[in-house]
């Protein structure tokens, strides 16, 4: 068969549904052969809105997601999805075309190294040579990709190797378990569990599983250990649990911190050092507290973060053999951080019925909330809306909040909705993005139209890049050089074929969402918000206010 062709069979061999991206000349061969595959071709607007869907996809399924683009810039417009997955532990396949490798006659024109381009970003990049290769590369390209800790993986296809023909044929995947955490690390770490008095279960983004979500939430409730979430942990078990003490969405100073300062002893499952700490480890001699790292890979030691005990191995069945192994200690004290949970709560439901408009984050926050059901997924670009969303938004199922806290990658929110649609059809999913970071992938509304998407964008109007005008002011610095003028959204959501709608009261926001779910296509709603507060409050009033709670 030709080359092209086994690269799809090898795909297929490895249940891909869907390739998202851009072809170009040199991707001809591999085209003709997905005409006549079950895979289905998703054509983006651009290559990193494509390798975004590839990576959220992969978030989603724990199957990596894959995409496609030609060389030269084609490539190099996947390099920010690439390290979204990468960091972000997101299986992901890239396919990249090339030139003739064994006969070139137009020179050097667009050839840049892909592969080296690629190799500190990605698990494994290989170019294919020979076409007899295509089933080994092609296997081990997935085996990385879904191999703790997931992350991305490449292959550079050129045309000419595309269209040899090849006596060749897939290698299946193999079958695999993960290990799980050896005896001695178990009884180690539940000996510290029964020796301490303020134990604190503090919950990271590789723990947004659903059997892991399942253990955890067995743990919890059999220990009534308190919990804490990350920003990429959001959703592992309800949060609207007693237990739940909060998010660390912020850096210090906020409600969750004064409990994890009370804490002996942090189980600190499925997080590692990519995303944002949560909190900051100390030199032994000025922070007795000890941690645990619960995790699929050993931890990587930072000058914040350097564990005292490890279970490596499967979350679930890690946190599964600590449930067997304890019993609620009659010593255990939980009443300070119960106390930080119910002045946490307080302080979220401040501005969650306030009127004024421009809206304020946290009126926002509540209505999109109370909208949106229990299995609804908001997929969340990156700005200070996130920040708001993260601490005020109780997310009540694994992955029902897709927000990067790894990269923190702008133009991400749009794609990640419209992946999120296509793995879940049934349902509702909402796309909040700043105005700043729509307009980086805004182009993907007509993907979303043509592949007749019943999708909800909510555009957060400051005009502005709000999230560094934030941290200017926190800094004392002059408000100078992020502002902007934006177009008429209305006007530009119809040139694409969707629906667009202006907010002009704050009370209008929720009839109107409740308005498009019930529609059904693509709805864009322009909702100007109102920041001002985001310093005073983020930076002055929470810590001030958490503080006054240390005993």
């Amino acid at each position: 068969m030709k080359a092209s062709d086994l690269m799809v069979k090898a795909l297929e061999n490895e249940g891909v549904e869907y390739i998202f991206g851009i072809p170009g000349e040199e991707n001809l061969d591999l085209l003709e052969s997905l005409s006549k595959s079950s895979i289905k071709l998703i054509i983006t607007r651009h290559e990193q809105a494509a390798g975004f869907m590839a990576a959220t996809y992969g978030r989603l399924t724990g199957k990596p997601g894959v995409c496609l683009s030609t060389l030269g810039p084609g490539a190099t417009n996947l390099v920010t999805p690439v390290a979204y997955a990468q960091l972000g532990a997101m299986p992901m396949v890239v396919i990249t075309g090339q030139k003739p490798i064994k006969e070139r006659q137009q020179g050097q024109f667009q050839i840049i190294d892909v592969v080296d381009m690629m190799t500190p970003i990605t698990k494994y990049t290989q170019p294919i040579i020979s076409a007899k290769s295509i089933p080994a590369h092609v296997r081990e390209a997935f085996r990385r990709a879904e191999e703790e800790r997931p992350g991305a993986s490449h292959l550079e296809l050129s045309d000419d190797v595309a269209s040899e023909d090849v006596d060749s044929f897939p290698i299946e995947p193999s079958y695999s378990r993960r290990p799980i955490a050896e005896d001695k690390a178990v009884r180690h770490v539940l000996s510290l569990l029964k020796e301490s008095k303020h134990p604190l279960l503090l919950i990271g983004a590789a723990a947004n599983r659903k059997i892991t979500a399942k253990m955890l939430r067995a743990f919890v409730d059999k220990t009534g250990i308190p919990f804490i979430t990350t920003q990429m942990g959001k959703g592992v078990i309800n949060e609207d649990h007693p237990g739940w003490l909060g998010n660390a969405a912020v850096s210090d100073g906020d409600y969750p911190h004064r409990a994890i300062e009370q804490a002996d002893l942090i189980l600190n499952v499925g997080h590692d050092v990519v995303e944002k700490p949560p909190f900051m480890m100390r030199s032994q001699a000025n922070d007795k507290r000890k941690v645990v790292h619960i995790n699929f890979q050993s931890a990587q030691v930072d000058s914040v973060y350097f564990p005292h005990a490890s279970m490596i191995g499967d979350i679930g069945n890690s946190i599964w053999q600590l449930k067997e192994g304890i019993e609620p200690q009659p010593h255990w004290n939980f009443d300070f951080m119960l106390k930080v949970r119910d002045h946490m709560l307080d302080h979220t439901d401040e501005g969650a019925n306030d009127d004024r408009f421009p809206m304020l984050p946290q009126r926002l926050v509540e209505e999109v909330r109370e909208v949106m059901p229990d299995d609804g997924i908001i997929a969340l670009d990156n700005g200070i809306y996130k920040i708001w969303f993260a601490r005020n938004y109780p997310a009540r199922q694994p992955n029902t909040v897709l927000l990067d806290n790894a990269l923190a990658s702008m133009g991400a929110g749009l794609p990640s909705a419209m992946a999120a649609k296509l793995v879940f059809p049934e349902k509702q999913v909402i796309s909040i993005c700043g105005d700043g970071g729509f307009m980086m992938n805004s182009q993907e509304i007509e993907t979303a139209v043509r592949l007749k998407q019943d999708l909800i964008v909510l555009l957060l109007n400051d005009s502005a890049y709000g999230m560094i005008k934030w941290k200017q002011q926190h800094m004392g610095l002059s408000d100078f050089g992020l502002d902007f003028n934006n177009p008429d959204f209305i006007k530009y959501a119809d040139a694409y074929g969707a629906k667009g709608y202006r907010l002009s009261a704050t009370d209008e926001l929720q009839p109107l969402i409740k308005q498009c779910m019930e529609q059904g296509g693509v709805h864009l709603i322009d909702v100007p918000v109102d920041y001002s507060m985001n310093n005073q409050l983020l930076n002055e009033e929470i810590p001030e206010k958490s503080a006054k709670l240390i005993p």
